[in-house]
């Protein structure tokens, strides 16, 4: 039965999001405008969180958290006995990038406890407030400034950050997670509409996210200009002071350095066999055969996240448009967390 409480607050967590969504300022009642200082306060506090950003989060999650896909996505896990304590140390490199993580230990009949990134420390826990009173509450967790009597761990870090925290939890059961990044093939003939959609994959979050794309593989004679051309509806993203500064910088280190680039005045695009690059500028590669590619993305395999192409080119891969569109059985460095959690 508590499970069952828990799963029903979250689909009535969806419906509130989704309600707060859809209201316009001047309806909204006092929990609402509560809701709407924590996103003004989080924007303060972290400029990257825009309140465009958080609410697209906000609504990819109200999308995703129904009753049939949590339900289809439970039904392939069993359900642990006994309740153990997980230390979580969620990352805050993009809104609520930590909540698949929390979900999962909750619903695995799990406690977690919980330290917040400083750069996203206001959403989560007043989600998990609403979700625990939509619950009766049963949904039971912890936060904590440092982790201390917990039975794993599941941490999200840069690669630095990585190595010290397998030192720090190495007699430990444990989920590390590394940088990782994700990469687009074009097949070439992709409409306008295709590639604008591939932009939502690149800009989104200001690029940000292991989900977002900073390499791209062309076919040898694919314009460049398409793809700036199709960019144009994320032009405005210049005008964010932060993601300015990148581009400026980087921007002078190639003109500095001679080297050959592309620019539209808020994006560059640089020849670069690199998978990784630098914030404001897609690292790309031209392409005579496919086998090239997947030469490319075997060697790579263990820094992406995810690929995203047209089907039709037969890669592992999502659809244009999807990178931000994760389903619940889509896992942080294709680690199967809800399989951790079964077994600790």
């Amino acid at each position: 039965m508590s499970r069952e409480n828990k799963i029903s607050g979250l689909c009535e967590l969806s419906l509130y999001i989704k309600n707060f969504s859809d209201k316009k300022a001047e309806n909204y009642n006092a929990d609402d405008e509560r809701f709407s200082a924590l996103l003004r306060k989080s924007e303060i506090e972290n400029p990257w969180f825009t309140i465009e950003n958080q609410k697209f989060a906000l609504k990819q999650w109200a999308d995703l958290l129904t009753p049939e896909n949590i339900g289809n996505w439970l039904s392939t896990y069993k359900t642990p006995i006994n309740s153990k304590r997980v230390g979580l140390i969620l990352a805050g490199n993009i809104p609520m990038v930590g909540f698949h993580d929390v979900i999962s230990v909750v619903l695995s009949n799990h406690i977690p406890v919980i330290k917040l990134s400083s750069k996203d420390k206001r959403m989560l826990p007043f989600l998990l407030e609403k979700w625990n009173e939509f619950s009766n509450g049963t949904v039971q967790y912890e936060f904590a400034e440092r982790l201390e009597n917990f039975d794993a761990v599941i941490a999200t870090g840069s690669n630095n950050t990585a190595r010290y925290l397998e030192y720090y939890f190495k007699d430990s059961l444990s989920i590390i997670r590394k940088n990782r990044t994700s990469v687009a093939v074009l097949k070439g003939d992709e409409t306008d509409e295709e590639l604008q959609l591939l932009a939502e994959d690149i800009f989104r979050y200001y690029g940000l996210g292991c989900r977002n794309v900073t390499r791209l593989f062309i076919p040898e004679d694919f314009l460049i200009d398409r793809i700036f051309e199709n960019f144009l509806n994320f032009k405005e993203i210049i005008n964010h002071n932060k993601f300015a500064n990148n581009y400026e910088y980087n921007r002078a280190v190639y003109l500095l350095n001679q080297e050959k680039f592309w620019d539209n005045n808020f994006v560059m695009l640089k020849e670069d066999e690199a998978l990784f690059s630098p914030l404001s500028v897609i690292n790309f590669s031209r392409y005579s055969t496919l086998d090239e590619v997947q030469n490319f993305i075997k060697t790579n395999e263990e820094n992406i996240q995810a690929i995203v192409a047209k089907p039709e080119l037969g890669l592992e891969s999502i659809g244009l448009g999807q990178a931000q569109n994760p389903g619940l059985d889509t896992y942080a460095d294709h680690v199967d967390t809800m399989r951790f959690l079964e077994v600790i």
